[in-house]
Protein backbone atom coordinates (compact mmCIF):
# COMPACT_ATOMS: atom_id res chain seq x y z
CA UNK A 1 0.00 0.00 0.00
CA UNK A 2 1.20 2.96 -1.04
CA UNK A 3 1.78 5.91 1.80
CA UNK A 4 0.85 9.51 0.69
CA UNK A 5 2.74 12.69 1.97
CA UNK A 6 0.76 15.27 4.16
CA UNK A 7 0.86 17.70 1.20
CA UNK A 8 -0.70 14.64 -1.21
CA UNK A 9 -3.48 13.83 1.39
CA UNK A 10 -4.42 17.63 1.58
CA UNK A 11 -4.12 17.78 -2.64
CA UNK A 12 -6.57 15.14 -2.75
CA UNK A 13 -9.22 15.61 -0.19
CA UNK A 14 -9.42 19.62 -1.29
CA UNK A 15 -9.60 17.82 -5.07
CA UNK A 16 -12.56 15.94 -3.44
CA UNK A 17 -14.13 18.51 -1.86
CA UNK A 18 -14.21 20.50 -4.85
CA UNK A 19 -17.64 20.22 -6.30
CA UNK A 20 -19.37 20.79 -2.98
CA UNK A 21 -16.76 24.28 -2.97
CA UNK A 22 -18.51 25.00 -6.23
CA UNK A 23 -21.74 24.46 -5.12
CA UNK A 24 -21.31 26.57 -1.35
CA UNK A 25 -19.97 29.63 -3.63
CA UNK A 26 -23.66 30.74 -4.62
CA UNK A 27 -25.00 30.64 -1.51
CA UNK A 28 -22.00 32.59 -0.10
CA UNK A 29 -23.28 35.27 -2.37
CA UNK A 30 -26.33 35.07 -1.66
CA UNK A 31 -25.64 35.45 2.08
CA UNK A 32 -23.78 38.48 1.76
CA UNK A 33 -26.22 40.06 -0.55
CA UNK A 34 -29.02 39.39 2.23
CA UNK A 35 -26.85 40.90 4.99
CA UNK A 36 -25.64 43.82 3.58
CA UNK A 37 -29.20 44.65 2.66
CA UNK A 38 -30.11 43.80 6.45
CA UNK A 39 -27.26 47.03 6.55
CA UNK A 40 -24.23 44.79 7.50
CA UNK A 41 -20.69 46.42 6.20
CA UNK A 42 -18.72 44.22 4.32
CA UNK A 43 -16.23 43.95 7.14
CA UNK A 44 -19.35 42.78 9.31
CA UNK A 45 -20.81 39.86 6.77
CA UNK A 46 -16.99 38.78 6.45
CA UNK A 47 -16.31 38.59 10.21
CA UNK A 48 -19.61 36.89 10.80
CA UNK A 49 -18.83 34.18 8.15
CA UNK A 50 -15.14 33.58 9.43
CA UNK A 51 -16.55 33.34 13.05
CA UNK A 52 -20.00 31.72 13.25
CA UNK A 53 -18.91 29.21 10.03
CA UNK A 54 -22.67 28.26 9.95
CA UNK A 55 -24.54 29.06 7.14
CA UNK A 56 -28.19 27.51 7.83
CA UNK A 57 -27.72 29.58 11.29
CA UNK A 58 -26.46 32.67 9.32
CA UNK A 59 -29.45 32.63 6.82
CA UNK A 60 -31.99 32.40 9.67
CA UNK A 61 -30.31 35.08 11.78
CA UNK A 62 -30.57 37.44 8.85
CA UNK A 63 -34.00 36.11 8.54
CA UNK A 64 -35.27 37.64 12.03
CA UNK A 65 -32.44 40.57 12.55
CA UNK A 66 -33.61 44.06 13.59
CA UNK A 67 -32.20 47.12 14.71
CA UNK A 68 -31.00 46.96 17.51
CA UNK A 69 -30.68 42.95 16.76
CA UNK A 70 -31.81 40.93 19.77
CA UNK A 71 -29.14 38.99 20.96
CA UNK A 72 -30.60 36.18 22.79
CA UNK A 73 -33.55 35.50 19.89
CA UNK A 74 -30.21 34.95 17.65
CA UNK A 75 -28.43 32.79 20.21
CA UNK A 76 -31.35 30.57 20.42
CA UNK A 77 -32.11 30.85 16.93
CA UNK A 78 -28.49 29.64 16.06
CA UNK A 79 -28.57 26.90 18.96
CA UNK A 80 -31.69 25.19 17.47
CA UNK A 81 -30.34 24.95 14.09
CA UNK A 82 -26.95 23.69 15.05
CA UNK A 83 -27.76 21.53 17.57
CA UNK A 84 -27.31 18.80 14.78
CA UNK A 85 -23.60 19.31 15.64
CA UNK A 86 -23.91 18.04 18.81
CA UNK A 87 -24.65 14.14 16.97
CA UNK A 88 -22.15 15.12 14.30
CA UNK A 89 -19.39 15.72 16.33
CA UNK A 90 -19.43 12.97 18.36
CA UNK A 91 -19.89 10.86 15.01
CA UNK A 92 -17.27 12.23 13.62
CA UNK A 93 -14.87 12.54 16.97
CA UNK A 94 -14.70 9.06 17.48
CA UNK A 95 -12.84 8.41 13.93
CA UNK A 96 -10.18 11.19 14.76
CA UNK A 97 -7.17 8.74 16.72
CA UNK A 98 -4.26 9.69 14.86
CA UNK A 99 -5.17 13.87 15.37
CA UNK A 100 -3.64 15.60 18.09
CA UNK A 101 -5.94 17.22 20.57
CA UNK A 102 -5.48 20.75 19.12
CA UNK A 103 -5.96 19.25 16.00
CA UNK A 104 -9.77 17.59 17.33
CA UNK A 105 -10.63 21.36 18.42
CA UNK A 106 -9.54 22.68 15.21
CA UNK A 107 -11.40 20.05 13.37
CA UNK A 108 -14.53 20.75 15.48
CA UNK A 109 -14.78 24.00 15.11
CA UNK A 110 -14.32 23.83 11.74
CA UNK A 111 -17.14 21.11 11.24
CA UNK A 112 -19.57 21.55 8.87
CA UNK A 113 -22.38 19.73 7.37
CA UNK A 114 -20.52 19.18 3.80
CA UNK A 115 -17.31 18.54 5.67
CA UNK A 116 -18.63 16.01 7.94
CA UNK A 117 -20.50 14.33 5.49
CA UNK A 118 -17.01 13.85 3.36
CA UNK A 119 -14.84 13.33 6.38
CA UNK A 120 -17.23 10.34 7.21
CA UNK A 121 -17.04 8.49 3.52
CA UNK A 122 -13.56 8.75 3.66
CA UNK A 123 -13.40 7.29 7.60
CA UNK A 124 -15.47 4.36 5.83
CA UNK A 125 -13.25 3.83 3.43
CA UNK A 126 -9.99 4.17 5.25
CA UNK A 127 -8.28 6.19 7.93
CA UNK A 128 -8.71 9.98 8.30
CA UNK A 129 -6.09 11.83 8.87
CA UNK A 130 -5.11 15.36 10.17
CA UNK A 131 -4.15 16.38 6.61
CA UNK A 132 -7.04 14.74 4.56
CA UNK A 133 -9.51 17.12 7.08
CA UNK A 134 -7.33 20.26 6.70
CA UNK A 135 -7.67 19.22 2.65
CA UNK A 136 -11.38 19.59 3.03
CA UNK A 137 -12.09 21.93 5.65
CA UNK A 138 -9.75 24.79 4.81
CA UNK A 139 -10.47 25.53 1.17
CA UNK A 140 -14.06 25.02 2.05
CA UNK A 141 -13.87 27.83 4.90
CA UNK A 142 -11.63 30.25 2.73
CA UNK A 143 -14.99 29.79 0.02
CA UNK A 144 -17.24 30.31 2.20
CA UNK A 145 -16.03 33.46 3.80
CA UNK A 146 -14.33 35.34 0.94
CA UNK A 147 -17.65 35.03 -1.62
CA UNK A 148 -19.98 36.15 1.50
CA UNK A 149 -17.37 39.00 1.41
CA UNK A 150 -17.58 39.11 -2.34
CA UNK A 151 -21.81 38.71 -1.90
CA UNK A 152 -21.74 41.94 0.41
CA UNK A 153 -19.55 44.12 -1.91
CA UNK A 154 -21.71 43.06 -5.05
CA UNK A 155 -24.87 44.00 -2.96
CA UNK A 156 -27.65 44.79 -4.76
CA UNK A 157 -26.18 43.78 -8.05
CA UNK A 158 -26.65 40.35 -7.64
CA UNK A 159 -30.35 41.03 -7.13
CA UNK A 160 -33.35 38.82 -5.93
CA UNK A 161 -31.90 35.75 -5.77
CA UNK A 162 -35.66 33.91 -6.64
CA UNK A 163 -35.00 35.47 -10.41
CA UNK A 164 -32.27 33.72 -11.13
CA UNK A 165 -32.32 30.73 -8.96
CA UNK A 166 -29.53 30.63 -6.46
CA UNK A 167 -32.06 30.13 -3.91
CA UNK A 168 -32.22 26.18 -4.66
CA UNK A 169 -28.50 26.44 -4.56
CA UNK A 170 -28.42 25.48 -0.64
CA UNK A 171 -31.61 22.93 -0.76
CA UNK A 172 -29.11 21.21 -3.83
CA UNK A 173 -26.32 20.87 -1.65
CA UNK A 174 -27.85 19.09 0.72
CA UNK A 175 -29.93 16.67 -1.36
CA UNK A 176 -26.18 15.83 -3.02
CA UNK A 177 -25.18 14.70 0.65
CA UNK A 178 -28.44 12.55 1.42
CA UNK A 179 -27.96 10.91 -1.96
CA UNK A 180 -24.28 9.75 -0.75
CA UNK A 181 -25.56 8.00 2.19
CA UNK A 182 -28.58 6.19 0.79
CA UNK A 183 -28.97 3.14 1.88
CA UNK A 184 -32.37 1.52 1.02
CA UNK A 185 -35.76 1.76 2.88
CA UNK A 186 -33.23 2.78 6.33
CA UNK A 187 -32.78 6.50 4.41
CA UNK A 188 -35.89 7.01 3.58
CA UNK A 189 -37.70 5.98 6.59
CA UNK A 190 -35.33 8.37 8.20
CA UNK A 191 -35.72 11.70 5.54
CA UNK A 192 -39.64 11.02 5.56
CA UNK A 193 -39.93 11.54 9.56
CA UNK A 194 -37.66 14.03 9.16
CA UNK A 195 -39.68 15.79 6.65
CA UNK A 196 -42.89 15.20 7.95
CA UNK A 197 -41.75 16.70 12.05
CA UNK A 198 -40.67 19.41 10.59
CA UNK A 199 -43.81 20.81 8.06
CA UNK A 200 -45.95 20.09 10.84
CA UNK A 201 -43.82 21.73 13.53
CA UNK A 202 -43.83 24.39 10.99
CA UNK A 203 -47.43 25.11 10.22
CA UNK A 204 -47.76 25.01 14.24
CA UNK A 205 -45.07 27.37 15.65
CA UNK A 206 -43.47 30.20 14.81
CA UNK A 207 -39.58 30.56 14.70
CA UNK A 208 -36.99 27.67 13.81
CA UNK A 209 -38.39 24.97 16.03
CA UNK A 210 -39.34 22.84 13.31
CA UNK A 211 -35.75 22.53 12.37
CA UNK A 212 -35.06 20.96 15.78
CA UNK A 213 -38.33 18.80 15.52
CA UNK A 214 -37.35 17.50 11.81
CA UNK A 215 -33.86 16.26 13.30
CA UNK A 216 -35.48 14.92 16.53
CA UNK A 217 -37.72 12.52 14.50
CA UNK A 218 -34.93 11.39 12.31
CA UNK A 219 -32.87 10.56 15.22
CA UNK A 220 -35.74 8.79 16.75
CA UNK A 221 -36.48 6.66 13.61
CA UNK A 222 -32.93 6.34 12.66
CA UNK A 223 -32.28 4.66 16.52
CA UNK A 224 -35.28 2.30 16.50
CA UNK A 225 -34.20 1.16 12.46
CA UNK A 226 -30.88 0.15 14.28
CA UNK A 227 -32.38 -1.65 17.04
CA UNK A 228 -34.41 -4.01 14.90
CA UNK A 229 -31.38 -4.87 12.79
CA UNK A 230 -29.78 -5.78 15.74
CA UNK A 231 -32.38 -7.45 17.13
CA UNK A 232 -33.14 -9.75 14.05
CA UNK A 233 -29.22 -10.30 13.72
Amino acid sequence: MQVRSAFQEFRAAAIAMTPLIVAVMPIGLVFGAVAAAKGLTPAEVTLMSALVFAGGSQFVAMDIWTHPASWAALGFSALLVNIRHVLMSASIGSKLDSFSGPARYASMLLLADEIWAMAEMRASNGKLTPAWYAGLAVPFYCAWVLTSLTGAMLGALLGDPKLIGLDFAFPAVFIILVMGFWKGRETGAVLAASACAAVVTHQLLPGVWYIAAGAAAGVVVAVLSGGRKEAHA
